[in-house]
């Protein structure tokens, strides 16, 4: 019998692959992790391993209160914090707690396509938002949401990814945000925040969070700790109204398993206690700005004017517009000849045939170091260019 794989990755021979929005392995804290788990095993002991609070260990809500606290516009109270199994886990809660079947759930356009699985394992009905270079188009909001209401829909939720968009890159503008915030209480839709990639900022502080300017209930936040610390642990947090973390709290996943991720969330909440999680945020900043920067003046000097792209002030994608007549999944089977990979454009869009999709890519710049990231460019300038 063969062996069963490990990890979610498999490295192809030769292959550069730029699809996968992954963590660099070199950059993953292993040996501090380990004397986290040992500090852990030491202070709690068999309580570390028992049924947890089905809202999460005490230790990581008030490490989290504190670092939403440092990094964003305000800290949420104990009882608006709910651990999570990150943010895939916590999608699917919402959408089974939060929608009923046949509920309209409006979805940035392009978006996070695993979000957009997700949400297709429930009976709800996904209608696209557009955006643009400020992020979700929030003047589309109201004639989309009257169209769907008098066909006799309800839009429940809005699922977004306003801050280092995933695949975008791009931030959803200040104005916007309060405009957003206000359009969804006014309508009582709620607002679902992917907020994943908080603490990779490059360029100066993330934008506040929707959260943060938001009347109480408006949104739900989700935060993760995949991709500032290590996806394994599959440990996150939620931030929203008190009497939505009830509903989450006690339902009957959280009462079950007694939570989600006990052990991994104290050994988070360690992490974090000893500083070691904010140092180890900004050596992987250094890094992936430094490696943004390298695919970026590697695709310019290979490609200059034949492509386009918004530079991401944080996060892990940058989105490439191909100004020739190139098909972007036509592209790919080229661009895997030459040795590289990355996202059709299409994959990020609810119709798969939107013009914007077709003529855009996705990269990935956090797996590589610069040097081979340089090499990427060099064999996606060949794909383009339809040399061997």
């Amino acid at each position: 019998m063969p062996d069963l794989p490990i990890g979610q990755f498999v490295a192809r021979d030769g292959m550069i692959d730029l699809a996968w929005g992954h963590p660099s392995p070199e950059l993953l804290p292993v040996d501090g992790l380990r004397r986290a788990a040992d500090r852990v095993l030491d202070r709690y002991g068999t309580d570390a391993l028992t049924y947890g609070y089905a809202a999460g260990p005490g230790p990581l809500i008030d490490w989290v209160c504190d670092r939403l606290g440092a990094i964003d516009d305000r800290a949420p109270a104990p009882e608006s914090v709910l651990i999570t199994g990150g943010n895939s886990h916590a999608l699917d809660q919402v959408a089974t707690l939060l929608t009923e079947p046949g509920d309209c759930v409006l979805v940035e356009s392009p978006t996070y396509h695993l979000a957009v699985r997700i949400l297709r394992d429930h009976p709800v009905e996904l209608v696209p938002v557009p955006s643009d270079a400020e992020g979700l188009r929030v003047d589309a909001l109201p004639e989309t949401t009257a169209a769907i209401r008098r066909r006799g829909g309800r839009v429940r939720l809005l699922y977004c990814v306003p801050t280092f968009s995933n695949p975008t890159g791009v931030s959803l503008a200040p104005e916007r945000r309060r405009q957003l915030v206000e359009f969804a209480a006014a309508e009582e839709v709620v607002i679902v925040e992917d907020d994943a990639y908080r603490e990779l900022s490059y360029d100066g502080p993330a934008l506040p969070s929707l959260w943060s300017l938001a009347a109480p209930g408006t949104v739900v936040r989700l935060g993760s700790f995949s991709k500032s610390l290590a996806p394994g642990l599959r440990a996150g947090y939620l931030t929203a109204n008190a009497d939505i973390v009830d509903r989450f709290r006690d339902g009957g996943l959280l009462d079950s398993g007694g939570g989600v991720s006990h052990f991994t969330s104290l050994m988070v909440a360690e992490f974090g206690r000893t500083g070691e999680y904010a140092t180890n945020v900004e050596h992987l900043r250094a890094a992936y700005c430094e490696r943004r920067d390298a695919l970026t003046t590697a695709l310019l000097a290979e490609l200059g004017s034949e492509v386009e792209w918004r530079l991401p002030e944080g996060g892990y994608f940058l989105w490439i517009a191909l100004r020739r007549e190139v098909d972007a999944r036509a592209l790919l089977p080229r661009a895997e000849a030459a040795g590289t990979s990355f996202m059709p454009g299409p994959t990020f869009f609810l119709e798969p045939d939107d013009a914007d999709g077709r003529r855009s890519l996705r990269v990935a710049f956090t797996r590589y170091p610069p040097a081979v990231l340089a090499e990427a460019a060099r064999r996606l300038a060949r794909a383009i260019h339809g040399s061997p």
